[in-house]
């Protein structure tokens, strides 16, 4: 087993494993031809660099990602942005796909498996502890702190928690701690949330993210294996376990999270519902955004496309390229058309007399001349047509488009062809 050396941080010692399999149908057809950690975010992200950016920001040069569903265009972007690691400084990035290492019928079965069937690589490298991370949230945090409280407290696990409204943890797994945050008990999804000891009206949700001495996890996931009826699963089976019969403790959030002078909350954001990433998308067109990508402190690191600057172009009275409280990547032009609170990602065009307001339009979408586009998510590579209206009539939409309760509708190319049909 490696050892801590002497005066170097516990993250040196460290490899961080994401999660990065889950599909995210609450994303509807976002998630048709990717997984959820591979959809955009932020104008040239991708969700999973949230996740990783955290690893490398906060020491750790040891990082495995496991994939599983439809994984092509993750592994792609992992390869193009995250392929910098190198052997000789004791670094190391794994792309782990679901490989049937175990048998040739098994995929990975849940999030314990995906880390079980991945033990003999994780073993070479001899990491002392392992973070084990979900790759599907967007925040920033400072691992290393969470590691030396794992350390200082003498867990078998900590994990990762936030302070929620307690109504509003219902759909979380949530902790029961005691006054010095040691987990007595974990729900999932609970109907009646257990309160914060001090604090009634708040509880504590888990974020997904565990620290563990890496040997007592591998015993565990051994166990597990050997168990018949588990789930495979951390939430399930891992940590009720531990609870039950170790040592598990909470690391809340607001210790670690990492914050620009700015930045005036502990941002975290699961944008697992098309409502949750318009909404978190459309955050960061905010003067003073709640989560500050130009921390040049704490970057997001990513795969950046080579790219031309924005360009904004016609000065004539109705046609004029413009854009209002809103981020512009690379490669786009706006020609004599006008955006408003809008979120265009690498490479689009928005084409004369077309307007667009509150929308994320993702890489590569074309909008033709005249068309006027009010809170919608446009996926990648759509063309949108000439003269096109959406969101002025909402039973329209409704039957072109994805509308969710509260009006965002999602467009994707199919849907503008059978448009087309019509």
């Amino acid at each position: 087993m490696a050892t801590q050396r002497k005066n170097s941080p516990l993250a040196r010692d460290t490899m961080a494993y994401v999660l990065a399999g889950g599909r995210g149908s609450r994303l509807m057809e976002l998630t048709d031809i990717r997984a959820k950690p591979a959809v955009p975010f932020g104008g040239k992200s991708r969700i999973i660099d949230f996740a990783l950016s955290n690893a490398m920001n906060s020491g750790i040069r040891r990082i495995g990602v496991a994939t599983q569903y439809k994984a092509h265009s993750l592994i792609r972007h992992l390869q193009r942005g995250w392929n910098f690691f190198r052997t000789e400084r004791n670094e190391s990035f794994d792309i782990l796909p679901a490989s049937q290492r175990v048998s040739e019928d098994q995929w990975y079965a849940g999030t314990a498996d995906a880390v079980f069937q991945n033990l003999d690589i994780i073993d070479d490298y001899k990491p002392k502890y392992m973070v084990i991370l979900a790759g599907d949230h967007i925040y920033k945090m400072d691992y290393e702190i969470m590691l030396q409280d794992h350390v200082d407290s003498g867990a078998d696990v900590t994990i990762g928690v936030l302070e929620v409204p307690r109504m509003e943890a219902v759909g979380f797994g949530v902790m029961h701690v005691d006054e010095k945050d040691r987990i007595i008990n974990f729900i999932e999804k609970p109907k009646d949330p257990p309160g914060i000891p001090g604090n009634p009206d708040m509880a504590l949700a888990s974020m997904g993210i565990y620290v563990f001495e890496t040997q007592y996890l591998f015993k565990l996931l051994k166990e597990d294996a050997a168990t018949p009826g588990s789930s495979r699963d951390f939430g399930k089976d891992i940590i009720p376990k531990i609870v039950k019969g170790g040592k598990a403790v909470a690391h809340r959030f607001t210790k670690s999270c990492v914050r620009a002078e700015t930045e005036k909350e502990a941002y975290w954001r699961d944008v697992g519902t098309i409502d949750a990433y318009w909404e978190a998308n459309l955050d960061l067109c905010e003067a003073v955004p709640g989560l500050d990508l130009y921390d040049r402190e704490w970057p997001v690191w990513t795969h950046s496309e080579v790219s031309p600057p924005a360009k904004f172009v016609h000065d004539l009275e109705g046609r004029r390229g413009s854009a209002i409280a809103s981020l512009v990547s690379g490669g786009c032009i706006v020609s004599g058309g006008l955006i408003r609170r809008t979120m265009l990602f690498t490479g689009c065009r928005v084409n004369s007399y077309s307007s667009l307001e509150e929308a994320v339009v993702l890489p590569h979408v074309h909008v033709g001349r005249n068309a006027r586009l009010y809170k919608v998510v446009i996926d990648r590579g759509v063309n949108i047509p000439e003269g096109l209206i959406v969101g002025e009539d909402p039973i329209l939409d409704g039957k072109r488009f994805r509308r969710t309760e509260s009006g965002i509708c999602l467009i994707t190319q199919p849907m503008i062809d059978r448009i087309a049909n019509e």
